[in-house]
């Protein structure tokens, strides 16, 4: 592990509280909620070869079934613009938060390299034209900056996580600002977005987080197994191009953007 790549101190010990013991009559709901999230994945797959002939539309509804077959149900506030080059840029959490990006506008994803050795959702996300960035060679960057740049001048949106790892959600880190250079050059928009998690009483959950040597199988169960998780989504206002003067600037507004107290005085509830 490179010493450069930011690291989050945050651990399933010391962070991540489920909110109730996990019933036995819980079990059986919880697998067919994997099973259901693995066929849907599945289709995901099946149907990437048809590409840009699938209505985005349908892409957005899709990704909101994977989260909701896992339980979570899904609150959404504002909406990002529907074509043209963007770069989404979120808080990281959880493996939840992929698909809750892409149904605010499919996009492709940057991901770590490691993402390709995931089961069934690796091989989607390459499919699906994932960015990978190899995180350990800090000599591929550049290449990573220009590959980004080039998709958003097709018109295509890009969705990153700056932060570069993923935290409980009670604590974040600093936006790192290279994604924001492909911004720049391409000339587009950035949009901020926050991703939360609560439960229905209004309680902020870790449960879902995804950190530290936490493995995809044990975070998929306790998302499955939890009760009553809530997965919030706000679209902050997008950054025109040409409003910052350098990367760290616009990484500077992006987080301020993203970090503002949140606002669920108009919030959709996906069931």
């Amino acid at each position: 592990m490179s010493a450069w790549l930011p690291t989050a101190p945050c651990t399933p010990e010391a962070c991540v509280r489920v909110p109730a013991a996990v019933r036995a009559r819980d079990v059986p709901r919880a697998v067919l909620r994997l099973g259901a999230v693995v066929l849907l994945l599945l289709a995901g797959i099946a149907l990437t070869p048809f590409g840009a002939r699938i209505p985005a539309s349908l892409v957005r509804r899709w990704c909101r079934w994977i989260v909701r077959a896992a339980g979570v149900r899904v609150r959404v506030t504002g909406a990002a613009a529907p074509t043209g080059g963007l770069l989404l840029v979120a808080n990281h959490i959880s493996w939840l938060d992929i698909p809750l990006l892409a149904a605010v506008r499919p996009a492709r994803m940057l991901a770590k390299t490691e993402v390709r050795r995931w089961p069934v959702a690796g091989a989607l996300a390459a499919r699906g034209g994932t960015l990978f960035i190899d995180r350990d060679r800090l000599r591929a960057l550049p290449d990573t900056v220009a590959r980004v740049a080039a998709a958003l001048r097709e018109g295509t949106a890009v969705a990153a996580f700056p932060e570069g790892s993923t935290w409980c959600g009670r604590a974040q880190g600093t936006f790192r600002r290279a994604v924001f250079q492909a911004a720049l050059d391409a000339g587009v928009p950035v949009q901020p977005v926050r991703l939360g998690y609560r439960l229905t009483d209004g309680r902020t959950t870790t449960a879902p987080a995804y950190v530290g040597e936490d493995t995809l199988l044990a975070s998929l169960w306790r998302v499955t197994t939890a009760r009553g998780l809530i997965a919030e989504v706000e679209v902050r206002d997008a950054l025109p191009p040409g409003g910052s003067p350098d990367r760290r600037a616009l990484a500077r507004a992006a987080q301020s953007q993203e970090t503002a107290a949140p606002a669920w005085t108009h919030t959709v509830l996906v069931a």
